[in-house]
């Protein structure tokens, strides 16, 4: 009888359905593309196969996640070419960390994609129509310190010279109180990055007139290259918002020029080559069938994904690239080292 229960017991576990690999993702809070892309990524895996689970921790700092990931503690994470760049050399927030340039050979690229434009958005009924009228305003340039914050305080000094504290008030918040204080007005303006039609902006658009304040595409060219400067760089591009892309309650006329920026999803270099391949297939095959519905998902594209950022290729996602004939780029990193 005992041997005749282990056997029954022996056949049922291999006739049931093989228990997924549960994959551990970290990104931003909610509130930008990049949070907007790796959970819709995670869906849509969790969906287009059963071999892999990933579950997605929206807490902490990006910095802090690729040293985690590094370690072995998460599966893959939100990066930037800068972040890596400053790990890799042990500069800024790693200076004092002397394992950094260590950790960071444990990571690798399964895929670029813009962070998004950044949006400077005002209330239309409040008549400002340019950077220059953020002057003695209640500004959200992000939430303290973070990556976001630079980069927007860095865009408006290049643009009007201005800096918070001095010349307008920087509103210190997390993206969710920041957005809900733009609504209840007690934020001026308010600034985040994302792919257009961005749909935190198309919420807003919904119930208010806004005016996404920056140089036209125009006035952005015949400017001198001090004031593109943000725009130049590693892991920065020029953003274009397209005029109309929100409707008629965003009253902008002309396309808006501002900064962008590249983030993208980073995997242990040690994590097995073939589960990297099947995440990375079953994520591209899957966004393919959903574009239609996720307007956004136009920027996120396969050509963007392998562009030059300074990080090699996983080679489990460089398998995929190369099996769909994916030319990458002269200058990119491929996955030897």
């Amino acid at each position: 009888m005992k041997t005749w229960t282990k056997l029954a017991l022996a056949g049922a576990l291999a006739a049931s359905p093989a228990v997924a690999d549960e994959l551990k993702m970290a990104t931003i809070a909610p509130g930008t593309s990049a949070y907007l892309v790796m959970s819709t990524m995670a869906t849509i895996v969790n969906q287009e196969q059963d071999a892999h689970n990933i579950t997605v921790d929206a807490t902490g700092a990006a910095t802090k996640h690729i040293i985690d990931m590094a370690k072995g503690n998460l599966d893959m994470v939100m990066t930037s070419p800068t972040v890596y760049f400053l790990m890799k050399n042990k500069k800024a927030m790693y200076q004092k960390l002397d394992a950094a340039p260590e950790l960071a050979k444990n990571a690798r690229l399964m895929f670029w994609f813009p962070y998004g434009q950044y949006h400077v958005l005002s209330y239309a009924e409040d008549g400002m129509t340019s950077l220059e009228d953020l002057r003695g305003k209640t500004v959200f340039l992000g939430p303290p310190g973070g990556g976001a914050w630079n980069a927007a305080k860095g865009w408006v000094e290049a643009q009007t010279g201005m800096v918070p504290g001095d010349d307008y008030e920087n509103f210190k918040a997390s993206w969710s109180s920041a957005l809900q204080a733009f609504q209840d007005r007690q934020v001026d303006v308010y600034i985040n990055g994302g792919i257009a039609p961005f749909p935190q902006v198309e919420q807003l658009a919904a119930t208010s007139e806004l005016r996404i304040l920056g140089p036209t595409c125009a006035e952005f060219e015949a400017q001198d290259e001090a004031m593109k400067k943000p725009t130049q760089g590693l892991g920065r591009e020029v953003g274009v918002i397209p005029a109309g892309v929100y409707g008629e309650n965003v009253v902008n006329s002309e396309d808006v020029c501002t900064l962008g920026a590249v983030v993208g999803v980073t995997v242990r270099a040690d994590m097995d080559a073939d589960t990297v391949y099947e995440v990375t297939r079953a994520f591209w095959e899957g966004a393919e069938k959903m574009r239609d519905s996720a307007p956004w998902l136009a920027d996120v594209t396969l050509a963007y994904a392998v562009r030059d950022g300074g990080m090699h290729l996983h080679e489990g996602a460089q398998r995929y690239y190369d099996e769909i004939g994916l030319t990458i780029p002269e200058g990119s990193m491929a996955s030897a080292m």
